[in-house]
C-alpha cells in the first residue's frame, strides 16, 4: 500500500500488519472495549449486538475487543444487561457474534471483567465484594441504570479470592470455545483487579495488600490460571490504567510504581499490555514517558495504547513515539465504525462523536435513536 498522508504526516505504519499471541491482525487499528448494557437480561448476546461489532470489522478495523464480559454467576457482574461468559448459553450467544467479526476481516477478543466493588447492577448477588471495605469515590453511572453512591463492600476472604481466580479460567475457555482469539484481562478503570492494585482502596494486610508485588499478586494468579486454562496458542492480554470510572484523576506512585507493575506483568505469560489514559501521548507523572511507553520499555511486549487516539495524527504519533505497537479507539470508533477504511482511502471527513449516542443510556437502542435524530435532522436542513 502506498503510503497515505494526513496532516503531512504518513500514516501507512497504522496499516502494517502486527501479530499478537497466535493471531495476525491485518493492521494496527482496534476497537477498544466500551460497555453497552446491551445483552438480554440474562447476560447473553443479541444479534443486534452481532450487528454491532461485525459493523467494525466490515469498517476496516484489525482488532475488536469485546465490552466487559463478567466472568461468574456471583460477584463479578458489574451492570444490568451486562454480558457474560459465564455458562454455556453465554457461550453459544457469542458463536455467530464472533462468526459475523471474522467473516469481516477482524480478529476478535473477549475482555473478561469482575466488577467488584463498582458493581451497581447484578442479577445473582446482593451486595458487593472489594479487596477490602473501603467506601468507595463518586457516584454510580447512570447511563448505566445505576443511581446514588455506591454501596459499601465487604472486603473479600480468601476463598472468595480463589473463586474470583477461577471464574476468570473458567471464562477464558468459554471465550475460547466460543471461537475468540484471544482474551483480556481487565485490570483497569478501578475494577476488582485495579481495586486491589490501588493504594487506599486496597488496605488488607495480608499476602495481598501493601507492597506493589502484593497489589498485583491477584493480577498476576489470575494471568497464570488463564494461561493454564486456555494453552499457549491462545492470546491472553492484560488491560492496565491509572485512571478509574469513578475516580478519573487518580495516579499511581510514580514512576517507581509503574516499572515495577510493568516489569513484573512482562514477566508473566502474557502476550500484550493494553494501556488507557485520558489522553495517550501525555507524560504519565507530569513529565517523560506516556504510560504506553513505560509499559513497552519495562514489560518489553507488544503494547496497545487508547485514549483520544481518534485523530489519525494522534495515532500514528503513538505508534512512531511512544511505543505502542496498536492504537485503540472508543468514542473515535463509534462516530466512525470505518475509520480504518476512511483513514486508508483518504475518502471522507471523519465524524466527531456525539455524546447523545451515550446518554441517557449507553445502550445500543439509544445510539440507534441518537444517530436516527441526527440523519433526520441533517436531511431535514438539506431541504430547498
Amino acid at each position: 500500500m502506498a503510503a497515505v498522508r494526513t496532516s503531512g504526516k504518513p500514516v501507512a505504519t497504522l496499516f502494517d500488519p502486527l501479530r499478537i499471541g497466535g493471531f495476525a491482525l491485518k493492521n494496527r487499528v482496534a476497537v477498544a472495549p466500551m460497555t453497552r448494557v446491551s445483552a438480554t437480561e440474562a447476560g447473553q448476546a443479541t444479534a443486534r449486538m452481532a450487528d454491532y461489532y461485525a459493523g467494525f470489522a466490515e469498517g476496516g478495523f484489525g482488532l475488536v475487543i469485546t465490552e466487559g464480559l463478567y466472568t461468574d454467576r456471583s460477584w463479578s457482574q458489574g451492570y444490568l444487561y451486562q454480558s457474560g461468559l459465564s455458562d454455556d448459553a453465554q457461550r453459544d450467544a457469542w458463536r455467530p457474534v464472533v462468526d459475523r467479526v471474522h467473516a469481516g476481516g477482524a480478529c476478535f477478543v473477549a475482555q473478561l471483567m469482575h466488577a467488584g466493588a463498582l458493581s451497581q447492577g447484578n442479577r445473582f448477588r446482593a451486595g458487593t465484594r472489594a479487596p477490602s471495605a473501603v467506601q468507595p469515590t463518586g457516584q454510580q453511572m447512570t447511563f448505566y441504570r445505576g443511581t446514588g453512591a455506591y454501596a459499601l463492600p465487604d472486603a473479600m476472604s480468601v476463598a472468595e479470592i480463589k473463586d474470583v481466580v477461577a471464574g476468570f479460567a473458567s471464562a477464558a475457555v468459554l471465550a475460547r470455545e466460543a471461537g475468540f482469539d484471544g482474551v483480556e484481562i481487565h485490570g483497569a478503570n478501578g475494577y476488582l483487579l485495579d481495586q486491589f492494585l490501588s493504594e487506599g482502596v486496597n488496605v488488607r494486610t495480608d499476602g495481598y495488600g501493601g507492597e506493589v508485588s502484593n497489589r498485583l499478586r491477584l493480577t498476576l494468579e489470575v494471568v497464570d490460571a488463564v494461561r493454564s486454562a486456555v494453552g499457549a496458542d491462545f492470546a491472553v492480554g492484560v488491560r492496565s490504567s491509572q485512571g478509574k470510572v469513578n475516580d478519573f484523576a487518580h495516579k499511581w506512585r510514580g514512576i517507581s510504581e509503574a516499572i515495577e507493575v510493568y516489569t513484573l506483568l512482562g514477566q508473566a505469560p502474557v502476550d500484550d499490555i493494553h494501556t488507557t489514559e485520558f489522553k495517550a501521548w501525555e507524560p504519565a507523572f507530569g513529565e517523560g514517558d506516556s504510560l504506553a511507553a513505560l509499559a513497552k520499555r519495562h514489560s518489553g511486549r507488544p503494547v496497545l495504547a487508547n485514549g483520544s487516539l481518534q485523530d489519525p495524527a494522534r495515532a500514528i504519533e503513538m505508534l512512531s513515539t511512544h511505543g505502542a505497537d496498536m492504537v485503540t479507539l472508543g468514542r473515535g470508533a463509534l462516530a466512525n465504525d470505518d475509520w480504518p477504511n476512511r483513514v486508508a482511502t483518504g475518502e471522507g471527513g471523519l465524524v466527531d462523536f456525539d455524546s447523545r449516542i451515550l446518554s441517557p443510556l449507553a445502550d445500543l437502542q439509544n445510539a440507534d435513536r441518537t444517530v436516527a435524530r441526527i440523519k433526520g435532522a441533517s436531511e431535514f436542513a438539506r431541504r430547498p
